[in-house]
């Protein structure tokens, strides 16, 4: 196996990683604790992996202000939809809904950026989201606000992805993850005071600097795999979290998924998978970069 795919493949599984420790925290602090100090400690790691020709104090001179603002505002909101969505559905429920975002991102680029889409991305999508129905099955069993808050999410991966290609090759990434650490630790930290702040013991302390160092980790792994591997190699390997979802819910948290959920979690999957070939036949490249997680 190639080494980009292979350090692809950590870093997703780290993200999930994270995620779970999310999840083990719900019910000892509120969202915006856990948001909080789960930023902190992904910011403070991720200090270290600046490029070598940037500076964290120049973060704050933007080209497009406007864009990196919005961009921001949209990975702290996703951030606490995330945290709430994991601590009160399954993983597998979570990712299933999270997952829409690629295909929306293929409806949104058809309305802000005009693309032409073809029928195998309609398809796609389409797919996509018989596969959620077959994971969520409304009607047929409860739903909760943690699956409007995942749902939520991927609307806002999905806009992040479109703003993204345009602040990519403009923007530092000092810059984008700046706004986005800074913003993350004021909103989070208003919103930790303001409702009711528990101060963590020893061993929460050490599960939430763990939530951060799996993000961290999975932000720099994912840059390093592109040095090893082009992304249309790399980006399928998005998919993994998804059996990841199965395997830690089943692990540690007693969630296992009947088999029409992991019929949809596949469709889920496959559906991904087709909009990313597609999209590499239409132009020659997926459009992915290192940076393309919404949220810390």
């Amino acid at each position: 196996m190639p080494n980009g795919i292979l350090l692809a493949l950590i870093a997703y599984a780290s993200y999930s990683f994270s995620d779970a420790v999310i999840k083990s925290l719900g019910g000892q602090f509120t969202v915006f604790e856990i948001g909080f100090f789960s930023t902190l400690f992904a910011g403070c790691f991720l200090s270290f992996t600046k490029p070598g020709d940037e500076r964290w104090r120049d973060f704050c001179r933007t080209k497009r202000p406007w864009a990196v603002q919005a961009r921001a505002l949209a990975g702290i909101a996703s951030g606490v939809l995330s945290v709430f969505a994991f601590t009160t559905i399954p993983l597998a429920e979570v990712y299933a809904l999270i997952f829409l975002a690629p295909l929306l991102v293929t409806i949104l680029s058809t309305v802000i950026l005009k693309e032409k889409v073809g029928p195998w991305r309609w398809l796609a999508v389409v797919a996509g989201f018989v596969g959620v129905m077959l994971v969520v099955r409304p009607g047929f069993r409860e739903l909760h606000l943690g699956h409007l808050a995942a749902f939520a999410n991927a609307f806002l991966a999905a806009i992040s992805v479109i703003l993204m290609r345009s602040l990519a090759q403009q923007e530092k990434r000092t810059t984008i993850l700046g706004a986005l650490v800074g913003y993350g630790l004021v909103f989070n930290g208003v919103g930790a005071a303001a409702t009711s702040f528990a101060l963590p013991n020893l061993g929460q302390l050490v599960w939430l600097m763990m939530a951060g160092l799996f993000t961290a980790g999975g932000q720099l792994l994912q840059l390093l795999a592109v040095k090893y591997a082009p992304a249309n190699r790399i980006a399928p390997t998005h998919y993994s979290q998804i059996v990841w979802a199965v395997i830690l819910g089943a692990l540690f948290f007693q969630e296992y998924p009947d088999w029409l959920s992991l019929v949809g979690l596949a469709v889920v999957g496959a559906s991904g998978l087709l909009t990313m070939v597609r999209e590499e036949v239409r132009l020659g490249t997926v459009r992915w970069n290192p940076f393309s997680r919404t949220r810390l």
